[in-house]
C-alpha cells in the first residue's frame, strides 16, 4: 500500500511543480534575473520525479513512448534546432527542459490506469483550487488584481486569464475523475463546483467559453457511450453545432467579439500573427531555433522586428501552430500537426470504445481551442503540455496494454 501512495504523491508533486502556481508567491509578478534563476532550479525536482517514475517501470515507459512516434520526432527536431538556432545556448537549455517535461507526461501515462490517472490530475487541481481560494480571500494583495482588472481574481497566477483558463481545464478533469471513480464522486463533484466558482470570479470570458466547451464535450462523450443510436445522434449534433458556430463567427464576427469582450484583433494577437508570418518567410523550413526568438534582446533580431510590426513586445506567438513554425520551421510544425492528428483521432475512437475518453476528450477539445490563441504546445515547464502528453500517450497505450 505504501509504495502506491508514494508513487501517487510523487505524481501529484510533479504536476504541482509544473502548474506554476508557486511562482507568483515566490518571485512576484516581474521576476528579475535572480528570480528567473530560482525558477529554473525550482523545476529540477519535477524532472527528477519524472525520471524516477520512469525508472520504476522503464519497460512500460518505453512501450508507451514508441506508440507516439510523431511526438518524439517533434522532440527530436526541438533538440536538433540547436544547430541552426540564432541563440544556441537558449535553445539548448529550453530543449532540455521541454524534453524533461515531455518525459514527465510519458511517465504518468505508462504508470497509471485511466481512473488512477484521472485522480492524480484531480488531486493536483484540488490542491490548486484550495490554495487559490485561500490566497484570494486571505491574501488579496496576491490573489486579486488591482491595476488592469481591479477586483478580478487571479489566484496563484499572474493574471485573471491564468486562473480562469486553468480552472476550465480543472473542471473537465475533476468531472472525469468523479465519473471514473464513483466511490469518491461526491468529493470530486464538490471540487468541480469550486472550479466553476473560480472561473466566474476570474471574470475571464474566454475561460468561460472554454468551460462551456468542456461541458459540451463531456456531455457528448456521455451521450455517445449510451449506444450506437445515441452515438450517431450525438455525433451529428456535434458536427451541426460546430458548423453553426463557425458560421456565426464568420457572419457575425462583431457580435461574437462583443460577447467575448474582445476587439477584432483579439487583444493584439492578430498583429503578432501578421508580424510573425513576415519573419517566418526568412526561414520557412527550419525556423530560428526552439524558443530562441523571445529572449533576444539584441535589438536587431526577429523579436525586434515582430515587436516593431506588432506595436508592442510579446512573450510568445500566441498561437501554438505559428510558434512551432517560427522555432522549427515547416518540419517542426508538420511533426506537431501529425502528433496532434494522431492524438485527436485516438480520442475520437476512444469516445466509442474506452471510458478513458471521459478524461481525454473534453481536455483535448478545450486544449485545441486555447492552442489557437496561446503557445501551449511543446512548451517547456508547462502544466498543460504535461497533461497533453500524458493523455496523448495514454490514448495510444490504454489500460489493456498496461495490463498485458
Amino acid at each position: 500500500m505504501f509504495p502506491q501512495i508514494a508513487i501517487f504523491t510523487a505524481a501529484v508533486f510533479l504536476l504541482l511543480l509544473y502548474s506554476g502556481g508557486w511562482e507568483l508567491p515566490l518571485v512576484g509578478e516581474n521576476a528579475d534575473e535572480a528570480g528567473s534563476a530560482i525558477l529554473r532550479v525550482a523545476y529540477l525536482p519535477a524532472y527528477a520525479a519524472g525520471f524516477g517514475l520512469i525508472a520504476l517501470d522503464p519497460r512500460n515507459s518505453f512501450r508507451a513512448a514508441v506508440r507516439q512516434p510523431f511526438l518524439f520526432a517533434l522532440i527530436g527536431i526541438v533538440c536538433l534546432s540547436t544547430f541552426w538556432s540564432i541563440a544556441p545556448d537558449v535553445t539548448t537549455r529550453r530543449a532540455f527542459a521541454v524534453t524533461c517535461t515531455t518525459l514527465g507526461g510519458v511517465a504518468l501515462a505508462a504508470r497509471f490506469r485511466w481512473r488512477e490517472l484521472a485522480e492524480v490530475f484531480a488531486a493536483t487541481f484540488a490542491v490548486l483550487i484550495v490554495a487559490s481560494y485561500v490566497v484570494c480571500i486571505a491574501v488579496p494583495r496576491i490573489g486579486v488584481m488591482t491595476e488592469l482588472f481591479p477586483g478580478a481574481w487571479r489566484g496563484l497566477w499572474r493574471e485573471k486569464n491564468g486562473l480562469g483558463g486553468m480552472m476550465a481545464f480543472g473542471f473537465c478533469i475533476i468531472s472525469a475523475a468523479a465519473l471514473l471513480n464513483p466511490k469518491r464522486a461526491r468529493l470530486w463533484w464538490g471540487f468541480a463546483v469550486l472550479a466553476i466558482g473560480l472561473v466566474l470570479m476570474s471574470t475571464s470570458k474566454t475561460s468561460l467559453v472554454s468551460l462551456m466547451l468542456g461541458v459540451a464535450a463531456l456531455g457528448f462523450v456521455l451521450i455517445a457511450r449510451r449506444g450506437p443510436a445515441a452515438g450517431t445522434a450525438a455525433t451529428w449534433t456535434a458536427v451541426t453545432g460546430f458548423g453553426l458556430l463557425i458560421a456565426f463567427v464568420v457572419l457575425a464576427s462583431d457580435v461574437f467579439f462583443a460577447i467575448l469582450g474582445k476587439d477584432a484583433t483579439l487583444t493584439g494577437r492578430t498583429k503578432i500573427w501578421s508580424a510573425a508570418l513576415v519573419e517566418i518567410q526568412e526561414r520557412p523550413w527550419l525556423g530560428f531555433g526552439y524558443h530562441a526568438i523571445w529572449g533576444d534582446k539584441s535589438g536587431w533580431g526577429p523579436f525586434a522586428w515582430i515587436s516593431k510590426n506588432a506595436g508592442f513586445q510579446a512573450q510568445h506567438a500566441h498561437n501554438s501552430w505559428l510558434e512551432q513554425w517560427l522555432g522549427m520551421g515547416l518540419f517542426g510544425m508538420a511533426a506537431w500537426g501529425l502528433s496532434y492528428i494522431q492524438t485527436m483521432t485516438l480520442a475520437l475512437i476512444a469516445v466509442f470504445r474506452d471510458r478513458g475518453a471521459l478524461l481525454a476528450f473534453p481536455f483535448l477539445v478545450v486544449y485545441s481551442l486555447v492552442a489557437l490563441t496561446e503557445s501551449i504546445a511543446v512548451a517547456y515547464n508547462d502544466f498543460r503540455w504535461v497533461l497533453f502528453v500524458a493523455l496523448a500517450v495514454k490514448l495510444a497505450f490504454p489500460d489493456r496494454e498496461l495490463e498485458r
